[in-house]
């Protein structure tokens, strides 16, 4: 991890506080292996983006009614994305667990999933849903007392469990009826994760040593390995979803724990990587729940070697792509685009969707983490005037609103996009 440079190497041989693979602004010993993730200087957004833009590319298959596109052991490549989204959002998420109070954790976490997510449930009702009634009927009368009535798609869907799809009958004239966003369920797993890590997170024992966590991830594993036999009797699809992704997001937290140890190096990234390939050939129902923490590192490892362009550094744009892939291609599938051929169809989509994820960065996301941040100094600063954290220099870096903040807020930054789904 070359390009961290000095900076890492003063935190190493001095055992900064923010020692570790995030920078956590906790007491760490020295790393032994390894160097720190430079918070200001990797390419993590642009890694969430080009998962997010595989999961559109994966459901393109599904939305143009062309088969189910390229599946490795069984999972399309969205789901696969998914893997690579929770087990970051493990390890981000449980590093902002370690360095906040429990209601100051769920104030961001709520602060950064749920209103982006509001303004999508809106906007589908606004412009998605009109727009699908308008081309299917030629009026739009009757749109707000058609079931699902707009508005109850939005009150029955307010707290992230998705219990409707459609708007009005709408879209029907798709080769995927029914849906207006197919994403967002899984935003409800993501913060069940969060609620998890929330409660653990504040036992002295797991921020003290990783062995808990370790124990948890190998637990999640045999429960989701043993799914067929459990499954059965629980008959319960939340359950046997949150089973499926729990183990993703537990691997990121291992890594996390780990952090203070073991930082990154080109041979445990390329290891982590062949690992990772190795457990999916060799267990083809559950490999990639058991590579969960070998994905973590690699794709830390990756970012902290890949190039990115400071604007995408500085705007995390993942969440919004994610969150408006779907509605955008089921309206482009609405007025024929996906007849046009599927490079056609995925490219439109693709920069239509980016637009409305700008928009919602710009609109909805950083405002509201930027409020969020103005309300905790705002607080720190009654609590003891003139009083400034205690982080080295070295190891400060620019949030994602283009700030100046300490090194546990540039983590934090980066632990506040959330995951996706295939």
């Amino acid at each position: 991890m070359s390009r961290a440079g000095s900076r890492s190497n003063l935190a190493e041989r001095h055992g900064s506080r923010a020692a570790g693979l995030g920078g956590a602004d906790r007491p760490e010993p020295a790393l032994r292996f390894g160097r720190v993730l430079d918070p200001r200087n990797n390419s993590m957004n642009m890694i969430r983006l080009g998962l997010a833009a595989l999961v559109l590319f994966a459901h393109s298959f599904y939305l143009a009614g062309a088969g189910e596109g390229p599946h490795v052991r069984g999972e399309n490549l969205g789901g696969w994305a998914v893997a690579g989204f929770f087990a970051l959002s493990g390890f981000l998420i449980t590093g902002s667990r370690f360095t906040n109070g429990l209601g100051e954790y769920l104030v961001h976490r709520v602060a950064r999933i749920y209103p982006a997510f509001l303004a999508c449930l809106a906007v589908t009702i606004a412009v998605f849903a009109p727009l699908g009634f308008l081309h299917q009927n030629g009026t739009l009368a009757g749109y707000w007392t058609t079931e699902t009535t707009p508005l109850r798609f939005v009150f029955s869907n307010l707290f992230l469990e998705m219990r409707n799809y459609d708007v009005a009958f709408t879209p029907a004239t798709v080769p995927f009826a029914g849906s207006w966003n197919g994403s967002l369920w899984s935003l409800y797993y993501e913060f069940l994760c969060y609620l998890i890590i929330a409660a653990v997170g504040g036992v002295a024992w797991v921020r003290r040593s990783p062995l808990p966590l370790v124990l948890a991830f190998i637990a999640s594993v045999l429960l989701y390995a043993n799914l067929p036999v459990t499954m059965p009797l629980l008959q319960d699809t939340n359950f046997s979803l949150l089973a499926k992704l729990l183990p993703f997001f537990l691997g990121g937290a291992v890594v996390q724990a780990l952090s203070k140890w073991v930082g990154l190096h080109w041979s445990t990234g390329v290891g982590s990587i062949i690992g990772t390939a190795v457990c999916i050939a060799a267990v083809p129902t559950w490999g990639g729940q058991l590579a969960a923490p070998l994905i973590a590192y690699g794709l830390l490892w990756v970012s902290s070697v890949l190039p990115s362009p400071r604007l995408i550094r500085v705007h995390d744009v993942s969440y919004g792509f994610y969150i408006y892939a779907w509605p955008m291609q089921q309206l482009l599938a609405l007025y024929g685009v996906h007849n046009r051929g599927m490079l056609v169809y995925i490219l439109t989509s693709a920069a239509g969707t980016l637009v409305l994820a700008i928009a919602s960065w710009v609109l909805v996301e950083r405002p509201v983490m930027r409020a969020v941040r103005r309300r905790k100094a705002a607080r720190v600063s009654i609590a003891a005037p003139g009083k400034q954290p205690a982080v080295p220099a070295a190891l400060e870096t620019e949030d994602a609103s283009g700030e100046q903040s300490d090194s546990a807020e540039g983590q934090k930054k980066a632990a506040e996009a959330p995951a996706g789904t295939g």
